[in-house]
C-alpha cells in the first residue's frame, strides 16, 4: 500500500482529531502577532464586541450577557457553580460521562450540597427522571447538565431538560463546552440561567479563555456567593459594568485571536453553518470507520457532532499505542478514551477540518492498519 501523504493544516501542524484544543485557521493564528494594553481603547471595544456577539449567538440580547474569564473551561464551569449555587442552595447534577463528574468534584471542594441523578456513559441524561427527583426534593435549587458529554460524544436533551426546569420553577446551569457555537441553544427555547463554554471548542479560537452567558436577572442575584475571588463572575461583571475592563490581566492576545474567530464563525453561517460541516464531518468519520469494521459506541442518534467514541477493536494485532503513533505520523492527532464502560478511543470533527480531511483521516487508519498486517476489516 502506497504511504499516504502527511497532513498538516495551514500553518504546517498536525491536525487535531481531538476535543480541544484544536486546529485553528492560520487568520486566527495571525490575529495573535499583536500587542495590546489591557486599558488600550481598541482592546477595550474589541472585549466589549466579543462579549456582545456571543450574547447574539443564544438570542439573549436584552435579557442575558456575557461575562468573560481568563482561564480553561474548567475554570469557568467551577466559577458557574460557585456564583449560582448559594451555600444554602442544592444542586441536581445530571451526570453520564467525566465532566458530570468533575461538577460533583467542584461542588465537594465548595462544599455546595447535591444530589446526583447518573446515567450510564452510553445513555443520555433522562428528563423523566429529573421531573420525578424534581417533584419528591423541594430542597433542590438548581439542575446541572453538561450539554454534550465530551467522554463519549452523546448529545443530552437540553431542551426536555430546560422545560421539565422551568415547570418546576428551578434553576439550570449548563455545561455547553464543547456544543456551543456548533449545536443550536436559543433562549427563547432553553430557559437557563447560566451556560459556560470556552473559546477553544467549537468557535474555533485559542484556548484560555471562558465565558459565561447568563440571565441578567440571575446573575444579579449572585452576589456575595463565590468562594473565590479569581472565579467570582458578579464581582468581574461589576467591573465591566462600571469600566468596561477585567478586574485582573486579560489573556490579551487570545481575545484577539477569539475576535478573528468569530469573524469566521458569522462567515460560515453561525451556530448552522458550523454546525452543518462538524455533522458532515462527522457522517464521513462515522461512514468510513463502520466500513473498516470499527464500531460505535453511540447510535446515530444520540450521536453528538463533536467527537466520535469507537470501540477498541478486538483483533490482537491492534495496538492502540502502536495506532496511535502511526496516526500521529501521517499528521493527525486522535484521542485516547475515557469511558468506565468500555475499552474505547476517540476522533474528533471540529475545529478547522473539513470532508477531505476527514476521508485523509480514514486513508490514514487504512494505511495504519495494513502496517499492522491487517487487511480489509478490523473484525
Amino acid at each position: 500500500m502506497t504511504t499516504p501523504q502527511s497532513a498538516a493544516s495551514e500553518t504546517g501542524d498536525p491536525l487535531l482529531l481531538t476535543p480541544g484544543p484544536l486546529t485553528t485557521s492560520a487568520t486566527v493564528k495571525q490575529a495573535m502577532l499583536h500587542d495590546y494594553g489591557s486599558r488600550d481603547d481598541y482592546f477595550i471595544d474589541l472585549n466589549a464586541r466579543v462579549l456582545d456577539r456571543l450574547v447574539a449567538i443564544v438570542n439573549g440580547e436584552g435579557t442575558h450577557v456575557a461575562v468573560p474569564l481568563q482561564g480553561s473551561g474548567t475554570f469557568v464551569v467551577e466559577a458557574m457553580i460557585g456564583c449560582f449555587v448559594p451555600t444554602t442552595g442544592k444542586l441536581l447534577l445530571c451526570i453520564n460521562g467525566a465532566y458530570g463528574k468533575r461538577i460533583a468534584k467542584i461542588c465537594d471542594y465548595y462544599k455546595r450540597q447535591y444530589v446526583v441523578q447518573e446515567s450510564a456513559e452510553d445513555q443520555p441524561v433522562d428528563p423523566v427522571l429529573i421531573d420525578k427527583t424534581l417533584e419528591s426534593d423541594d430542597d433542590i435549587t438548581h439542575v446541572a447538565v453538561v450539554h454534550t458529554e465530551t467522554t463519549s460524544g452523546i448529545l443530552n436533551p437540553v431542551e426536555k431538560i430546560s422545560a421539565v426546569v422551568e415547570k418546576h420553577s428551578r434553576s439550570l446551569l449548563i455545561d455547553s463546552m464543547s456544543a456551543f457555537g456548533a449545536m443550536p441553544l436559543d433562549v427563547k427555547e432553553v430557559r437557563f440561567d447560566a451556560v459556560v463554554a470556552s473559546s477553544n471548542k467549537c468557535l474555533e479560537g485559542a484556548p484560555g479563555l471562558g465565558f459565561c452567558i447568563a440571565r441578567e436577572e440571575a446573575l444579579s442575584q449572585t452576589q456575595g456567593n463565590s468562594p473565590s475571588l479569581s472565579l467570582d463572575l458578579y464581582d468581574q461583571w461589576q467591573a465591566m459594568q462600571k469600566n468596561r475592563q477585567w478586574r485582573f490581566t486579560p489573556p490579551t492576545h487570545v481575545l484577539l485571536a477569539f475576535d478573528q474567530a468569530l469573524n469566521e464563525f458569522d462567515q460560515e453561517g453561525g451556530v448552522t453553518g458550523r454546525g452543518g460541516r462538524y455533522r458532515d464531518n462527522c457522517v464521513v468519520l462515522v461512514e468510513g470507520m463502520r466500513d473498516m469494521g470499527f464500531r460505535t459506541l453511540l447510535p446515530d442518534e444520540l450521536q453528538a457532532p463533536n467527537i466520535v467514541t469507537f470501540h477498541m477493536p478486538e483483533n490482537d494485532s491492534f495496538d492502540f499505542d502502536r495506532f496511535y503513533d502511526a496516526m500521529r505520523a501521517q499528521g493527525y492527532v486522535i484521542y485516547p478514551g475515557k469511558l468506565t464502560v468500555a475499552d474505547s478511543f476517540r476522533m474528533g470533527c471540529i475545529g478547522r477540518l473539513g470532508q477531505a480531511d476527514m476521508r485523509g483521516a480514514l486513508a490514514a487508519v487504512r494505511y495504519a492498519l495494513d502496517q499492522f498486517g491487517i487487511a480489509g476489516k478490523i473484525t
